[in-house]
């Protein structure tokens, strides 16, 4: 039975559709119709790749549990059901056989056990095998600055299965390296930092969105001259589909903006969105530390004095990536955030209350 966060998270997925199929409905078709094969689809990017695809005029097969949006797309897509784990019945069994896929565009792999059991069963029957990997993979204790080919993180324990926040890089930086070793040229690896824009059911994002928007005295990052990098899941997916079509192989990671930004002029910026005037107060790291309040988006190294981090997107960028700017993805969040249910507005998933905020608040002005 499907639990209640993937209940909201389906519809969560239904209700970007409109949108999504009004936004693609201008898309030429694509000059050679593709057969893709998506390893999930029904999540936060699946919606947005499925839709440019088929407004693309391509082809298009889910491989899921069947638990989240199972009616999604309706008869436009074939659903083939299993898991990903080869030890969960029914596995891995709806992909045997001889079919082949022009291009697998694989969402969910998260366990190394199972991208390569995955890519046991296609890489003879695929022509190219596009891996969404993140920016997690690298070792942030090599520096601060990343590139494709900066070192990733150290293999995890193969015991080690359980997706956490400590296991997830570790994991991933394992996946990224089965891919490439497996598949060399074949393989598309594509590494984002945070994805936002509508749809976005980790709520990191919306809560900088519509905390600006409330107005009023404002905790910030201890850090304001840190960088913060994202992208619109409006221009990571139609990208890439279009990596897809053109056949493209390589590593790339997808962080924007094209002009780096500090959260001393994100804040700001987002604050432009609002009729509600905000002053905002930089919290110290000792007030952090002394409340446990945890302000998202904001990475924890930043609390110790970490210089800021910053991904090289330059190889992407020249493959044809491109960011929208940050007043058109916070107007499509908070669009997209007004309009959920109430109930899923009254409990968004990581946000320090404002009791939090308030005491925070209270320690920097007797500080």
């Amino acid at each position: 039975m499907a639990t209640r966060r993937e209940l909201l998270q389906w519809a969560t997925a239904l209700m970007t559709l409109p949108a999504l199929g009004r936004a693609q409905s201008a898309i030429g078709r694509a000059g050679k119709p593709l057969d893709l094969l998506f390893l999930g689809g029904t999540g936060f990017l699946g919606p947005h790749q499925v839709e440019y695809a088929l407004a693309h005029g391509h082809k298009v097969t889910l491989f899921n549990r069947g638990k989240s949006g199972p009616s999604l797309f309706g008869d436009r897509v074939e659903v083939l059901l299993g898991d990903r784990d080869a030890n969960t019945a029914p596995g891995l069994a709806a992909l045997q056989g001889t079919r082949r896929w022009d291009v697998v565009i694989d969402n969910s792999g998260y366990v190394p056990r199972h991208v390569r059991d995955s890519i046991d069963l296609l890489k003879e029957r695929c022509g190219r095998y596009l891996y969404v990997s993140t920016v997690a993979v690298y070792d942030m204790a090599a520096g601060t600055r990343f590139d494709e080919k900066s070192p990733l993180r150290a293999a995890p324990n193969p015991a080690t299965e359980e997706v956490t926040g400590e296991s997830y890089g570790p994991l991933k930086a394992e996946c990224d390296r089965i891919v490439q070793a497996a598949l060399g040229k074949q393989a598309t690896i594509v590494r984002p930092t945070y994805i936002v824009g509508p749809g976005d059911d980790s709520d990191r994002f919306t809560y900088w969105v519509e905390r600006m928007a409330r107005g009023g005295e404002v905790l910030g990052p201890p850090t304001p001259k840190a960088e913060l990098q994202w992208i619109d899941v409006r221009d990571l997916c139609p990208w890439i589909v279009d990596l897809a079509e053109r056949d493209q192989p390589g590593i790339y990671n997808a962080a924007g903006p094209a002009t780096p930004m500090t959260w001393e002029q994100v804040l700001p910026a987002l604050a432009k969105g609002s009729a509600q005037p905000a002053k905002i107060r930089w919290a110290t790291n000792e007030v952090m530390d002394k409340t446990g309040i945890k302000l998202p988006l904001v990475r924890q190294p930043y609390f110790k004095g970490v210089d800021s981090l910053h991904f090289d997107s330059a190889a992407g960028q020249a493959a044809g990536l491109r960011f929208r700017s940050l007043a058109d993805t916070a107007a499509a969040t908070s669009a997209w955030w007004r309009a959920q249910p109430e109930e899923r507005r009254a409990k968004p998933w990581g946000w320090p209350t404002e009791a939090q905020e308030q005491e925070a608040l209270k320690l920097l002005s007797a500080g």
